[in-house]
């Protein structure tokens, strides 16, 4: 296809076609919608199904698995993982190398720091200095 279309194989044998998105040339997989003015860099990827807002980030080697959602202005450092379905709220900053599992949820304008991990399916608030609350 044209040059703007890589084509990868993943795990189970489907070729799946990505897009390099206009702002910063990370890879965007087809029926994934991510908002014009969001910046997806080189080297990140992002899988169908998943929304990223306006404003927001994806840094370098970052992952956004199917069907995740990453709220408006949202930062999403380098190399952290997003799991399949979950969700990033406004504002939120993900560190460097953090791995989000499947399902969980992210309150908007937390801040999770460098190599954490956050379990599948829980539910993560933050204070202004990333300390982690009850959610």
């Amino acid at each position: 296809m044209g040059k703007n279309y890589i084509d990868i194989e993943d795990e189970q044998g489907s070729t799946l076609r990505y897009r390099k998105h206009v702002n910063g040339r990370g890879l965007v997989a087809h029926g994934a919608k991510v908002h014009p003015k969001a910046v997806v860099e080189a080297g990140a990827y992002i899988e169908p199904g998943a929304r990223i807002g306006a404003g927001a980030k994806v840094a370098r080697g970052a992952w956004v698995e199917p069907d995740a959602v990453i709220g408006d202005n949202a930062y999403i450092d380098a190399h952290a993982h997003i799991g399949q379905g979950a969700a990033v709220g406004d504002g939120a900053h993900i560190g460097v190398r953090t791995e989000i599992g499947a399902g969980a949820r992210i309150a908007r304008g937390a801040r999770i720091g460098a190599d954490e991990i956050v379990a599948a399916g829980l539910r993560i608030a933050t204070d202004r200095k990333g300390l982690w609350l009850a959610a």
